[in-house]
């Protein structure tokens, strides 16, 4: 497994954590490292990962919400809210090309999510790439 991939995993557990425990981002992170290792780059992208998504958490619910139909982000399963989120983020904040963000969504949805997962997960994600107009990635920088 890439360090990429491995580190949006990462992001999204820690994530899902802070969802549902409604703890703090740093302590979830550091209880997250001290139960398991992974290379130090991989600690780093999934912090800023985790960091980005957090601290855009209301901007980034917003764009989800307007690109989802009939879904408010509380009906959302956590997982797929906390893959949306990391995906967003990254979609607007990171360099990684946005078809690569929707392919590694897709794939931790059907990895972590439900049957549907994959399908709600590119679908809304796909309807968010279409709507971004360039320049819109510096929104949350």
């Amino acid at each position: 497994m890439g360090r990429r991939r491995k580190a949006r995993e990462v992001a999204l557990q820690v994530l899902y954590e802070i969802d549902f425990l409604k703890i703090d981002p740093q302590e979830a992170v550091r209880l997250f490292w001290e139960n398991f290792d992974a290379p130090k780059n991989v600690q780093k992208f999934s912090s800023r990962l985790i960091e980005g998504t957090v601290e855009f958490q209301q901007e980034i619910d917003e764009l989800i919400s307007s690109c989802s139909e009939n879904w408010s982000i509380s009906r959302m399963s956590r997982v797929d809210r906390n893959i949306l989120r990391l995906a967003v983020y990254e979609f607007l904040c990171e360099k990684t090309p946005q078809i690569v963000v929707i392919d590694e969504a897709v794939d931790l949805a059907k990895r972590f999510g439900g049957e549907e997962s994959g399908q709600f997960v590119n679908g809304l994600l796909d309807s968010l790439r279409k709507r971004l107009e360039p320049g819109l990635e510096e929104t949350l920088s």
